[in-house]
């Protein structure tokens, strides 16, 4: 049975990139370690995680395209002797899809808490004007051999 995607629409074209991208942060969906997002004005946003016992030796935070990931691993102090051991030093992966245009601007680590700050800038509208070719181009031509659309023909209904 095959799956019916949320994309499917023909009106959403280059969309399934993103479906990817939805699939695998909704697999990577783990409650560890929790997390806040709260807006910092009017173009900013905050991320915080609680990061208890870790160090910023112990985390590392990496941009990879649109992809913001926080990484924590904890070396296991081999000196101590436990007799409960309730905090786990367990290692992580958290990751945040971040939109178009948005740019981190800094990490802050203050008493267990990691602050990641981003910033969104304003959208300014882009208003582009497409040129329509007009007449026939021969498919041996060099200019637009293959990715330009006869208007013409189209109209007339031929293919």
């Amino acid at each position: 049975m095959s799956r019916v995607s949320m994309f499917s629409s023909p009106l959403l074209l280059g969309f399934d990139q993103l479906e990817r991208t939805l699939e695998r942060l909704a697999k990577n969906a783990e409650g560890y370690p929790p997390y806040n997002i709260e807006r910092i004005g009017d173009d900013g946003l905050r991320i915080t995680l609680a990061v208890a016992g870790f160090t910023s030796r112990d985390l590392v935070i990496e941009l990879a395209e649109n992809q913001l990931s926080v990484r924590g691993k904890q070396a296991d102090d081999t000196d101590r002797v436990y007799i409960h051991r309730g905090i786990a030093a367990r290692q992580f992966q958290r990751a945040f899809m971040l939109a178009d245009g948005i740019q981190v601007t800094g990490a802050q680590l203050d008493n267990g808490l990691l602050s990641i700050d981003l910033v969104r800038p304003r959208a300014e509208p882009r208003i582009r004007t497409i040129r329509i070719d007009s007449g026939r181009i021969d498919s041996g031509t060099q200019a637009g051999a293959g990715n330009a659309i006869d208007i013409i023909s189209r109209r007339n209904g031929a293919r």
